[in-house]
């Protein structure tokens, strides 16, 4: 782990696999951190040099108490990038991570050579609803949500064989600075790339949580429907594709990138 700083904040991240090998960006959720991506790293870093990083706001990243855009996040990685002297590289982003992607895609095609975004959106649905969370938040605490955050998030089978898989993310959730969860709320409430997922050229796989009731199924169709010559795969799993099924998650991802 290291740090890296733009403008006087900090930004926390994570390198695996040779220095050589093609890099790939890997772009974590919405009160989760870096560590989000643990269950596939071992995996991808045997071909890919994994450049995992807290968004602003998560893990030990900045979390001004600000309204964020998307952005603001997609700037971040590209400040990111450039200090990793990166030209353009692979990015697999899931939840908030496929919507930073999709701002990517849109605002600096040129940095990205393909792109996976999983268990996401192209708009986060009506304003009112994420108005009514950052009230929440502000007056609770992210950890009065974490219970009914890590209940969509995962089937029921998953929670109940594999406790030791969820505690950490529930934690993670916990552990998100409220401002920082607000903050990022404000940029999913006030994004909507529906109208220009068609002028997307960045060669794109969207995977869909065939179980997912935190981004359903058809909001993943969406995108790979207007995305041109966007791949779809579906896996039989929640939102948190990468953590249920992390072998044939990987495997997609591998398999699209190589």
């Amino acid at each position: 782990m290291s740090f890296l700083n733009f403008s006087g904040e900090r930004f926390r991240i994570a390198l695996n696999g040779a220095e050589t090998a093609p890099p790939l960006v890997l772009a974590h959720s919405l009160g989760t951190s870096l560590e989000m991506w643990d269950s596939v790293v071992p995996a991808l870093s045997r071909h890919f040099r994994v450049i995992r990083y807290d968004a602003r706001g998560h893990g030990q990243s900045a979390a001004p108490d600000a309204v964020y855009s998307m952005g603001d996040l997609g700037r971040d990685l590209i400040n990111i990038l450039d200090a990793l002297n990166i030209p353009a590289a692979h990015l697999c982003g899931l939840s908030l991570g496929g919507m930073v992607g999709q701002w990517m895609a849109l605002n600096a095609p040129q940095r990205l050579k393909r792109m996976v975004i999983a268990n996401t959106t192209a708009h986060a649905g009506p304003p009112r609803l994420w108005e009514g969370r950052i009230k929440h938040i502000r007056r609770a605490g992210t950890a009065s949500v974490a219970d009914a955050v890590i209940d969509s998030w995962f089937t029921p089978e998953f929670r109940a064989a594999q406790p030791e898989k969820v505690a950490p993310v529930r934690q993670m959730i916990v552990d998100t600075p409220a401002s920082g969860y607000m903050g990022t709320s404000c940029a999913m409430r006030d994004m909507d790339f529906r109208a220009a997922l068609a002028h997307v050229a960045v060669p794109a796989m969207v995977i869909i949580g065939a179980r997912d009731r935190s981004t359903p199924p058809e909001w993943g169709e969406l995108i790979a429907k207007h995305i041109p010559g966007a791949r779809r795969e579906v896996l039989d799993c929640a939102h948190m594709s990468s953590i249920e099924m992390p072998e044939a998650f990987a495997g997609l991802v591998e398999g699209f990138l190589k």
